[in-house]
């Protein structure tokens, strides 16, 4: 259950710094906040899509 929670927890911290990127993108550096942004999404939908085997360990096959 911890993995589970610590996966859940770094798909929102990423998420989380994906947006303060977009803030920064629209109010400071409006392109290259955005082009730093995507890759941050991306990546925070793809920790939260991981699966995880019965012993909750990231399973990659």
């Amino acid at each position: 259950m911890p993995q589970k929670i610590s996966k859940l927890f770094l798909a929102s911290l990423m998420l989380a710094a994906a947006i303060a990127l977009i803030i920064i993108g629209v109010t400071l550096l409006p392109v290259f906040g955005f082009i730093l942004a995507l890759p941050v999404i991306a990546l925070s939908f793809y920790i939260y899509s991981l699966h995880l085997n019965d012993r909750c360990e990231i399973d990659l096959s």
